[in-house]
């Protein structure tokens, strides 16, 4: 099982986007994440080489019509429904020629022999997590209903104790050949349907099918540091092949909900931290609960102005199949009283009639500058 990235996603482009659209999200995202301008950042150096998989792929035809067929697993070691190495290895299309045959038919011809058995669809499965069991992760279970092969007939689609018959249209090849002018053309045989065998007692439990719908309930482990965006394959958990064949992949695409508190960049959480002006004026500590379930300290200068971001290392969301974590940062908002006391607004008073313009200096840069401006005029 692991966690992939969709390519359209880390665009940021619809499914639907021409090549300029294409090349304009590619060229925005490597000049945001380019090791160049990030010295010495590892997620981004990160980011940008996914960033530069996901172009190489869907700007090239052939492999944008294999990856919206199969998503990641076209790209992995046997391709479309083979096993093998997981997506990130830097693997590449091992056959077209195979890709081709499978998105668009045997219509050009190729090697002899029956064709192979038609791989299961992979299912599509949208888990809603919180943004805490994204910091942690989580062990959970889920039901969902796909096809599975059929017990009495062990997926062979023929009645118990019997058994398929060799096709004589094709004699047992699958396909059969037609002349169209100057070209001979190949196609799947219309009585077995590239099986070369033919059901003449299909099993009445699924129908000739080989497979019939069933409920299951299955565990998904989900790692710390997920994302929107971020699918989990259960490889072989999609629906069973037609008569015998193997199934496809179920894809856990992960949704974390938004949070009370925290916003997320990649591995940063970012957040308000409201304080009083008195605190702004004369400094201080304040305790800030992270996702993670710690007290975190932030010291808070005197005389810190809103806007100031205080960041906290170490703290943010942990990095996806990797070490480390991000970072946490908050952003200080002065917050001005808006009930007071009689005695607080003695003490403002007080203070107010002791101001120079000395204790605010970008006040009183900015009324001399009106103040300059005002006098300009009136000469």
């Amino acid at each position: 099982m692991s966690a992939e990235i969709d390519f359209y996603e880390l665009l940021e482009v619809e499914r639907t986007a021409d090549d300029k659209v294409l090349k304009s999200a590619y060229r925005r995202l490597a000049m945001r994440f380019h090791p160049d301008k990030n010295p010495g950042d590892g997620e981004a150096e990160a980011k940008f080489k996914q960033i530069n998989e996901a172009y190489a792929c869907l700007s090239d035809p052939q492999k944008r019509a294999a990856y919206d067929r199969f998503g990641h697993a076209a790209f992995q070691q046997g391709g479309p429904g083979g096993g093998g190495g997981g997506f990130g290895g830097g693997a590449e299309f091992g056959d077209l020629g195979d890709i081709f045959e499978t998105i668009f038919g045997n219509a050009f011809g190729g090697g002899g022999g029956r064709q192979q058995a038609r791989r299961g669809a992979d299912l599509r499965y949208d888990m809603e997590i919180s943004l805490e069991d994204a910091y942690h992760g989580k062990t959970t279970e889920i039901a969902v209903e796909v096809s599975q092969k059929c017990e009495p007939c062990g997926g062979s689609g023929a009645t118990p104790g019997t058994s398929a018959r060799r096709c004589t249209m094709c004699s047992g090849q699958g396909k059969v050949r037609a002349q169209q002018g100057f070209f001979m053309v190949e196609r799947a045989c219309p009585t077995c349907h590239g099986r070369g065998e033919v059901i003449e007692k299909p099993c009445r439990h699924c129908r000739g099918e080989g497979r019939v719908d069933t409920p299951q309930r299955l565990e998904v482990e989900v790692p710390p540091g997920v994302d929107n965006g971020t699918r989990i394959r259960l490889s072989g958990k999609g629906e069973a092949g037609p008569n015998g064949a193997p199934a496809g992949d179920l894809y856990i695409f992960i949704h974390v909900k938004s949070h009370k508190v925290f916003e997320r960049d990649g591995t940063t959480l970012m957040a308000h931290l409201p304080i009083t002006f008195t605190t702004a004026a004369l400094g201080g500590s304040i305790e800030f609960p992270g996702v993670d379930g710690a007290r975190h300290v932030f010291d808070i200068p005197a005389g810190i102005q809103s806007g100031k971001q205080l960041r906290k290392r170490g703290a943010g969301m942990p990095v996806l199949q990797g070490r480390g974590s991000g970072d946490l940062v908050v952003e200080v908002q002065v917050k001005t009283p808006e009930k007071l006391t009689a005695r607080q607004k003695e003490l403002l008073r007080e203070l107010q009639e002791t101001e120079t313009g000395a204790e605010c200096p970008e006040v009183k840069s900015f009324f001399d500058r009106i103040r300059n401006a005002w006098n300009d005029l009136r000469e």
